[in-house]
C-alpha cells in the first residue's frame, strides 16, 4: 500500500482516535520539513515554539529533507527567516546522501543527470566528471527535476542501455505543497525504468540506511537515543524504525489518519504537528 499517493492536507484536528502522543523525550530529533515544520514559504502552527523548546531541554535538533531543490544553506536560510535560527550543518539533504554514497561506491564515476542545474554543480564540485556522451558515463543519477523533458529522457535511455547504473535521490512520488504537490523524484525515475527495463541500483534518500547514516553522524546521537519526526509513513517513519529510532508521524502534511489505518508501518507516536510533540 502506498499511502503517499493521498494528497497533501494542510494542517487539520485530526480524529482523537488517531493520535497517539509521545511520552517520551530524546537526546536527538530528526525533523522533516515540507508537512512537517513548513508547507510552501508559511511556517506550521506551533513549529517554531516547538523546536526552541526541544532545543532549550538540550535536545539535538537537525532537518532531514528529501528535497532536493535546494543545498543545506538554503533551507537553513529559509527556517531561519521563518524564525526558526539554523545553520547549514543543521540540515541533511538528500544531495548529502547522495555524495556519500558515490563517494564510497563509485568515487570515479562519470555521471550523467536527469537533474535540476544544482546538482550538476553540487557533483562538479564533489569532484565527479559529468559525461558530455551517454554511452560515456557510469552512472544516471536521478533527481526531483522541474526541466523533465524527452531529451533527457532519451539520453538516460541510451546511458542505461549503454550499462550505466541509476541512483535516484529520493522515492517521493510528490512534493507536499499548499495547492496539492508537485511531481517528485519517483515520476521521473518511474519513466527511466520503464523505458530501460532496468531498476535503480539505489535510492539514496529517506528511507534508505545512506540517509540515516548521514543524519545520525550530524546529529553524534545513538539512534536508539533519537526520534525521526516526519508526515510520510513509507520515508520519515519506515526510516526511523527500521534504523533503531523512533519514528513519529505528525498529520500536517502528506498523511492523513485513513492512510494511518491502512499502512503496515507503525509509528512509535502520532501527533497532530510539532505543535503536540511534547
Amino acid at each position: 500500500m502506498n499511502e503517499t499517493a493521498t494528497a497533501p492536507v494542510a494542517t487539520a484536528a485530526a480524529p482523537a482516535a488517531a493520535l497517539r502522543p509521545s511520552t517520551r523525550r530524546y537526546a536527538g530529533y530528526a525533523l522533516d520539513l515540507d508537512g512537517t515544520v513548513y508547507l510552501d514559504d508559511h511556517l506550521l502552527p506551533g513549529a517554531d515554539e516547538a523546536i526552541a523548546r526541544l532545543r532549550a531541554e538540550g535536545a539535538r535538533v537537525v532537518f532531514v529533507t528529501n528535497k532536493p531543490l535546494d543545498l543545506a544553506h538554503g533551507y537553513a536560510d529559509k527556517l531561519t527567516r521563518l524564525g526558526i535560527p539554523t545553520s547549514a550543518e543543521d540540515v541533511v539533504t538528500a544531495l548529502d546522501a547522495l555524495v556519500l554514497y558515490l563517494r564510497e561506491r563509485h568515487p570515479q564515476a562519470r555521471v550523467l543527470t536527469v537533474a535540476e542545474p544544482l546538482v550538476d554543480s553540487l557533483l562538479v564540485d564533489a569532484g565527479f566528471t559529468l559525461g558530455c556522451e551517454p554511452e560515456d558515463v557510469d552512472i544516471v543519477v536521478v533527481s526531483f527535476d522541474r526541466t523533465f523533458d524527452y531529451a533527457k529522457l532519451h539520453a538516460a535511455y541510451r546511458a542505461v542501455r549503454a550499462g550505466a547504473a541509476i541512483v535516484a535521490t529520493n522515492p517521493d512520488p510528490y512534493c507536499p505543497t499548499a495547492d496539492g504537490g508537485l511531481p517528485d523524484c519517483a515520476a521521473m525515475l518511474a519513466a527511466i525504468e520503464a523505458c530501460t527495463g532496468a531498476r535503480a541500483e539505489a535510492i539514496v534518500g529517506k528511507p534508505s540506511s545512506h540517509m540515516a547514516r548521514a543524519f545520525l553522524d550530524r546529529l553524534g546521537v545513538p539512534a536508539s537515543e533519537t526520534a525521526m519526526v516526519g508526515d510520510r509513513l513509507a520515508t520519515d517513519v519506515a526510516m526511523g524504525n527500521t534504523a533503531g529510532m523512533a519514528g513519529i508521524l505528525v498529520l500536517s502534511g502528506a498523511t492523513t489518519p485513513s492512510d494511518l489505518a491502512r499502512s503496515d508501518v507503525r509509528p512509535h507516536a502520532v501527533v497532530s504537528s510539532l505543535r503536540d510533540l511534547l
